[in-house]
């Protein structure tokens, strides 16, 4: 009998796509969704807070009081914190992002190892399916070529380089044929797809969009600098899902600044206003409490918050990371203030996310996901949720729902 093998992914789409070619390629052990089952366990890891090192570890001792089974480390953490855990005896093995591939042969390996790859890879992988997933991630490109001056990305994940066109596309074919119809294409700075190599994301999306089967596309995270007029001419497309979440990190042009960041405030807002009077649920990133944050750059940066048409949101507090140029600026704010500052930035954009659904009366176009009980829970065409009440199967179907309700945490309907 086969050794079982489980797969925790911590972190981003990126991850979750690399475990999926880890899956696709594993031949000599069965995979199992439940982790009390598992021989093996292999953890695809994040690093890109203090936060996601510190899940890391605790999951590695939750496995470890549940019954000890195996235990591989590969991710963005193999780089930063894999040797030291291999040299506790906490992990049998590490390996980096290139390796993945060789699956098998990384668990066959009866002694220690830390082979962290190469990290000016370019992924060939073809996955034809995502176990437990009712959309595809595709992965387009790798590494990022930004020195923002806060991130360690950069440094464990190489300098962008873009994936093979014609292996994107023979990939989604086969997903497509195998019944899958959103598409989320995911990279580590996705929207420098194709600088290299003649194309671009949106003459990527626009060859995508032509493939039988490919209902929706939705883009993982792009600078704003990215969203050109080249892109612009695809947002009318009814195959691009009505939702962009674009990087902004800060809205104080003085912290852009000290963050190396390439955007500019007042830019960024045109560009939102734009998207937002073509119907866009507009999400993006954020960090608070980076050193030189003061309170009344912090203020600035609310005010212009408020001005912006956001609807969604992923924020964190600062998290120091070191050889990067921020973790040596001064001065630096506690966390505690920090902590303060994002409660209330999550605030502002969940009452803005509310005031979007409630004033959007339009119908919305949902993928089923997951169930809960007798409840479906699906994502419609802005990305925000909505919990469906049905007694039919309504796993992994597209529906359409006109007569549904707006409740603050999400919408709520019955088919």
């Amino acid at each position: 009998m086969k050794k079982k093998v489980y797969f925790k992914t911590f972190g981003c789409r990126t991850n979750l796509y690399d475990s999926q070619v880890m899956m696709s390629s594993l031949k000599e052990y069965d995979i199992t969704e439940n982790e009390s089952e598992a021989d093996v366990v292999v953890i695809n890891s994040c690093t890109v807070t203090n936060g996601a090192d510190s899940h890391v570890r605790s999951y590695i001792s939750h496995v470890e009081k549940n019954g000890g089974a195996k235990i591989f480390l590969t991710g963005c953490g193999a780089h930063t914190k894999g040797e030291s855990l291999l040299s506790q005896g906490r992990v049998a093995g590490v390996f980096g992002q290139s390796e993945k591939v060789k699956i098998d042969e990384m668990l066959n390996k009866d002694e220690p190892f830390y082979e962290p790859g190469d990290l000016n890879h370019i992924d060939e992988s073809v996955v034809d399916d995502f176990i437990g997933k009712s959309r595809a991630f595709i992965k387009i490109q790798e590494g990022c070529n930004f020195r923002c001056s806060y991130c360690i990305i950069p440094y464990v994940r190489g300098d962008a380089r873009s994936m093979d066109e014609e292996k994107i596309l023979e990939q989604i074919r086969r997903l497509a044929r195998n019944g899958f119809g959103e598409f989320i294409l995911t990279g580590t700075n996705v929207g420098s797809y194709g600088q290299k190599n003649d194309s671009s994301i949106a003459s990527l999306m626009k060859k995508i969009s032509q493939i039988r089967g490919v209902r929706r596309i939705r883009v993982g995270s792009v600078e704003p600098i990215q969203i050109n007029d080249e892109f612009k001419e695809i947002l009318d497309e009814p195959w691009l899902e009505r939702h962009l979440h674009i990087a902004l990190q800060h809205t104080s042009p003085q912290i852009l600044k000290l963050m190396n960041r390439r955007n500019v405030y007042k830019q960024d807002r045109e560009l939102f206003e734009l998207l937002s009077s073509k119907g866009f649920a507009i999400g993006t990133d954020f960090i608070t409490g980076h050193p030189g944050e003061s309170s009344s750059l912090w203020s600035e940066a609310m005010r212009n918050v408020k001005e912006l048409p956001l609807t969604h949101l992923h924020a964190f507090t600062y998290s120091k990371r070191d050889s990067t140029p921020s973790a040596t600026m001064k001065p630096e704010v506690s966390g505690a203030v920090a902590k303060e500052r994002l409660h209330e930035l999550e605030s502002i954009v969940k009452e803005k996310n509310f005031a979007f659904r409630k004033a959007f009366r339009g119908t919305l176009d949902v993928l089923i996901e997951s169930q809960k009980d007798d409840f479906f829970i699906g994502y419609d065409q802005h990305f925000n949720k909505i919990v469906v009440r049905s007694d039919e199967d309504l796993l992994g179907n597209w529906i359409n729902i006109s007569d549904y309700e707006v409740k603050e945490e999400s919408n709520y309907g019955r088919v």
